[in-house]
């Protein structure tokens, strides 16, 4: 129980001295931008698209009407907010991948969703599973990302950007920058 204990600490200070010297893992700060846009994306998805909210000035004009306007719920401020405050729990169904003609390296969804068909598990052998050390990296991550772009997130998913990976991850952050992972989608 100690060493796991002290493997948690080291990687636990591991990651926040690379993200606090400004040398963050491009794989692992790259493939969290990608998984909070995947699993956002996927919890849209999951709202009934007639449930709306309202917004706006909830006090009478001079004329005794209100100013208020419905929304969409699954992309209003309230139920995003929601959402980012539980998105990153999820990163222990993601693990490390590496492709097997390009070894090129990212973390991708292992898990697949309740729903999913019997045929939707991927092929584990390109996985690498190295504890939970490897998936609370990646919640750190997750969780530095959502701390530094709550307020762009929530932006970009209410306005439903097209191509949110990229708009995300490479234009507002530089997660992606440069990185071959944002070519391929989730």
């Amino acid at each position: 129980m100690a060493s796991w204990i002290i493997q948690m600490t080291v990687v636990v200070l591991s990651v926040f001295v690379n993200s606090s010297q400004g040398k963050k893992d491009k794989t692992l700060y790259c493939s969290a931008c990608r998984a909070i846009v995947d699993e956002l994306n996927y919890s849209i998805s999951q709202v009934d698209p007639k449930k709306t909210i309202n917004i706006g000035s909830f006090r009478l004009n001079p004329d005794g009407t209100m100013k208020d306007k419905k929304i969409p719920f699954a992309r209003s401020e309230t139920h995003l907010s929601e959402l980012l405050d539980g998105v990153c729990g999820s990163m222990s169904d993601y693990a490390l991948y590496v492709d097997p003609t390009s070894q090129q390296k990212q973390y991708r969804r292992f898990a697949p969703r309740s729903e999913g068909a019997p045929g939707d598990f991927p092929d584990f052998k390109n996985f690498q599973f190295d504890g939970p050390e490897a998936s609370n990296a990646l919640k750190f991550a997750c969780e530095t990302i959502v701390e530094e772009l709550e307020d762009d997130i929530i932006s970009l998913f209410s306005q439903n950007t097209e191509h949110m990976v990229e708009e995300l991850c490479n234009t507002v952050s530089d997660y992606c920058e440069g990185a071959d992972l944002l070519k391929e989608e989730l």
